[in-house]
């Protein structure tokens, strides 16, 4: 018998038959990515790049690349554009993956095709708002899908981490609704953000259109359901503490309270100073970072059967199957 090992081959390694190392770094790759392209998509829009490339799926009419005579703002679009590409080898990668897990772990193979249909979505939203000219409609809604993609890369980054099986809460009753309730906060907090936006100065196009909402206003707006997240997150991270630290809620809970003094802090800041672009970028990346530790936290609610204590079993009112 040889005693050289050979190494896995190329299949073995990109389409494993368990959970390996590949494919943590393919769930941590898609979360990444994908909250990194709202960073790119955000300098399209602050940097009046928006309508950099005139039409698609072509930059140009008779291009599909920039020319000189668009200069940097036709970079910076078709930069944007080139990215959503790379968003599409990863969830491809991210997919195959998890795609010989299928008859055991079928929620992440379903999690990472969600992923990749959503990035092709958004490109297609993406072309029909260069064909608008940048409707705040059109591109509110091409953040909001963002920050969906966002949600599901982090569900199918923390199941990868997951044990799995059927699974029950691990929480009081209480506990679990007031997350519940948390994520409606942050879910309203992200629309009323996107509506504000559309009334702000940055269009993407200094021709672009804006919703005609009163910013000022709409400022106060944002706020309200922004403050009753960050009451409801302290409420949660003090819960968390009295939970045992196997749950994970310590954690997950910490870093959402993080974010959100971050933003709250950047959102004033960039108020006060005359919404400088660099605020309004890192402002909206945060934005969806607090979607992905929302995300975390929320899945952190139940755990498998096989480590439920019998004390915690008898306080979950129903189980479901993973």
């Amino acid at each position: 018998m040889s005693l050289v090992r050979t190494r896995p081959g190329l299949v073995a390694t990109i389409m494993p038959t368990a959970i390996t190392r590949w494919t943590r770094i393919m769930g941590w790759l898609l979360v990444i990515t994908n909250i990194g392209i709202v960073g790119t998509g955000g300098l399209v829009r602050l940097t009046g790049s928006g309508m950099g490339c005139e039409t698609w799926p072509y930059c140009t009419e008779g291009s599909l690349t920039p020319t000189p005579e668009m200069g940097i703002h036709g970079l910076i679009e078709f930069g944007n554009r080139t990215l959503t590409g790379v968003l599409v080898i990863v969830a491809l990668l991210a997919f195959l993956s998890v795609i010989r897990l299928r008859a055991t772990r079928r929620e992440l193979p379903v999690l990472s095709f969600l992923v990749g249909l959503g990035i092709i979505v958004q490109a297609v939203v993406g072309g029909i708002t260069v064909w608008l000219h940048l409707h705040p409609s059109i591109v509110g809604l091409h953040y909001l899908i963002s920050a969906a993609l966002v949600g599901l890369a982090s569900a199918f980054l923390v199941r990868v981490y997951a044990t799995p099986g059927p699974r029950a809460r691990i929480v009081p009753r209480a506990y679990a609704i007031t997350t519940h309730v948390t994520t409606l906060a942050v879910t309203v907090t992200v629309v009323v953000g996107i509506l504000l936006t559309g009334a702000g100065p940055h269009a993407g196009d200094d021709a672009a259109a804006r919703n005609g909402l009163d910013p000022i206003f709409w400022q106060h707006v944002h706020s309200w359901p922004a403050y009753i997240t960050l009451v409801l997150t302290l409420v949660l991270v003090s819960g968390a503490i009295r939970l045992p630290r196997t749950t994970g809620l310590q954690r997950w809970t910490g870093l959402l309270l993080g974010i959100e003094l971050l933003q709250i802090a950047v959102g004033l800041w960039q108020a006060r100073t005359g919404l400088p672009i660099a605020l309004v970028n890192i402002h909206m990346v945060l934005a969806v970072a607090l979607v992905a530790a929302m995300v975390a936290v929320v899945m952190s609610l139940k755990a498998p059967l096989s480590s439920v204590a019998p004390a915690t079993e008898r306080e979950v009112a129903h189980t479901e199957a993973s």
